[in-house]
């Protein structure tokens, strides 16, 4: 208890957080990309009987038969992870812990909850793309196009794992297919203007006292984890917290300045909270 009143403390004195968020917090809002569980079974049941699918991440980035298989599976996906999203309790008490402080977030978490949970798109970098765009799957332009509305158009009108052909996306500008917004090959279109906006923050509040909050990143992440710790080396007044289950890794060189929570996210962040 007392580590958790001196974090709690250190966010309170803190001039801006820094959220970084991976795959333990999709996990927690019951979204486990890598899992083949209960979840997968009841929405993508006939995927797995069908065609072997064996995780949501396999299906983002298999190969499907047919561009009205890939629309189908996609915007059920979609459909129930997002347009059916309901803020959960861990983001609840997020929005809770940064209160009116100012703030930005780095997630690899494509499902735009945080956005929905009511922080603002602007100060947000979903660093691997956003389920809720899509893209010329061949690159021929940089525009994104967001698609929502039309995912729930489609789960609503699929039929046996199959979307109707005149629904399936075309590029505007080239007329080939159209691909979600996803880091899953080197035809991936960067939000260079997201990344901007974070540089903007961290030039903003370099030398203040910066809160590093990650949650759910594990040691290998050389994504989100690694320049985090970097950052909080270089900015001597930075205070670097990490939430994870399992394995909490601080390198040495912050250590003094670093503290671990080893535990499931919502009960940790919800302690947090309670010590604010």
């Amino acid at each position: 208890m007392a580590m958790y009143q001196e974090i709690a403390e250190k966010i309170k004195a803190a001039d801006a957080i820094l959220i970084g968020a991976s795959n333990g917090l999709s996990i927690t809002e019951g979204i486990h990309l890598f899992a083949d569980n209960q979840a997968l079974q009841d929405l993508l049941g006939d995927f797995k009987s069908r065609y072997g699918l064996r995780s949501l991440l396999q299906g983002m980035g298999a190969r499907w038969p047919e561009e009205e298989v890939k629309w189908a599976f996609w915007s059920r996906v979609v459909q129930h992870y997002c347009n059916e999203y309901q803020p959960t309790p861990v983001m609840h008490d997020l929005k809770a812990l940064v209160g009116d402080k100012e703030y930005f977030i780095v997630t690899s978490n494509g499902e735009e909850h945080f956005e929905k949970s009511g922080f603002a798109k602007e100060k947000i970098y979903e660093i691997e793309g956003t389920w809720l765009a899509l893209q010329c799957a061949h690159a021929c332009h940089a525009g994104l196009y967001l698609w929502s509305d039309l995912a729930g158009k489609m789960a609503a009108a699929e039929q046996n794992g199959r979307i109707p052909a005149d629904m399936v996306p075309k590029c505007p500008h080239c007329g080939g297919p159209m691909a979600v917004h996803l880091c899953l090959d080197q035809n991936f279109l960067p939000d260079h203007e997201a990344e901007r906006r974070f540089q903007d923050f961290l030039t903003q509040y370099h030398g203040k006292k910066l809160v590093i909050l990650e949650l759910g990143i594990g040691k290998n992440n050389q994504l989100i984890k690694a320049p985090l710790m970097r950052l909080t080396s270089a900015e001597a007044q930075a205070t670097y917290i990490t939430i994870n289950l399992g394995e909490i890794f601080i390198t040495p060189d912050i250590k003094d300045r670093a503290y671990g929570l080893d535990g499931y996210l919502e009960p940790v962040v919800h302690e947090l909270v309670t010590c604010l």
